[in-house]
């Protein structure tokens, strides 16, 4: 199987993050990369197929604001990466506003998820082998793998968060549906729910998105995946969540991912993307 992977994914790296309301180191760092590729072996470097498939997915304003939150962050007089700490909770309207605090809170959920001078460069890098395996599998193949990081699937069009600045998954399902596949699903199989893959695809019908994942009730991100969530308008019946409580064995782990497969191919797609997520595994630094 070939496997794709950019070392630029690597140069994100942010110091620390806001966990548990105290700053801790940053969770998610390059460390998880050298694991996985001693995993995985040897890979391919993707080609660049520009920013035209992230922006398929992603509001350009959004994807600008990466790009420019660092320098605005650094002219701001701050030190260190750049967080959020202001959110609009409720009743969001689109805003000119110029203080990089307000972008910030206008374009993420959390505060773990800090914006350094190489995240745009890593996130677009993770984005492209996304791409390369999924050109691979319309080329063809039956399967190809995608090492992404910094990961994506909490990343919504327009919002950042849990690590994830660009949605590789989304992205990845968009590319295929814009060459011509009529139907694509989603297994999101990790820890946490993907809340921003959920957002993208809630109200369409041609996107299929089933996520095995703990319990929002009392684990991240709370706010999404809660298994009255179905989808709407044309998108009514295409999302399905299953989350589980803590202590859940295998068995009903396996049974829980056996209902998500039966239900995607009873949705029959064209492609499957797995949006896969090692934090399930209790030796993983996020877990």
């Amino acid at each position: 199987m070939r496997i794709f992977y950019d070392d630029a994914q690597r140069d994100h790296a942010p110091a620390r993050e806001l966990h548990n309301g105290a700053f801790a180191a940053y969770a998610e760092t390059p460390a998880r990369v050298d694991a996985m590729l001693k995993a995985v072996g040897p890979t391919e470097t993707p080609a660049d197929r520009g920013e035209a498939p992230i922006l398929a997915v992603h509001d350009a304003a959004y994807v600008g604001f990466l790009k420019e939150a660092p320098r605005l962050w650094q002219e701001a007089g701050r030190p260190g990466d750049a967080i959020p700490y202001a959110f609009p909770i409720r009743g969001r309207r689109p805003l000119r506003l110029d203080r990089v605090d307000a972008l910030l809170g206008a374009h993420a959920f959390d505060a773990t998820t800090p914006i350094t001078a190489d995240t745009w460069r890593s996130a677009y890098a993770s984005a492209q082998s996304a791409l390369a395996a999924t050109q691979a599998v319309l080329d063809g193949e039956r399967a190809a793998f995608a090492l992404c990081r910094p990961p994506g699937h909490h990343a919504g069009a327009d919002y950042c968060g849990g690590y994830c600045h660009l949605n590789v998954a989304a992205i990845a399902a968009q590319a295929a549906r814009d060459a011509g596949v009529e139907r694509v699903a989603i297994l999101d199989i990790d820890y946490h729910h993907g809340n921003g893959t959920q957002d993208i695809f809630y109200a369409r019908a041609d996107v299929f998105y089933a996520s095995v994942h703990a319990d929002p009730k009392r684990d991240y991100p709370f706010y999404w995946g809660h298994a009255d969530e179905t989808g709407e308008g044309a998108g009514l019946g295409t999302t399905l969540n299953l989350p589980l409580p803590h202590g859940t064995s295998r068995d009903a782990f396996r049974a829980a991912q056996a209902r998500a497969l039966e239900a995607i191919a009873a949705f029959d797609p064209g492609l499957l993307v797995v949006s896969f997520g090692a934090d399930t595994w209790e030796g993983d630094p996020i877990s």
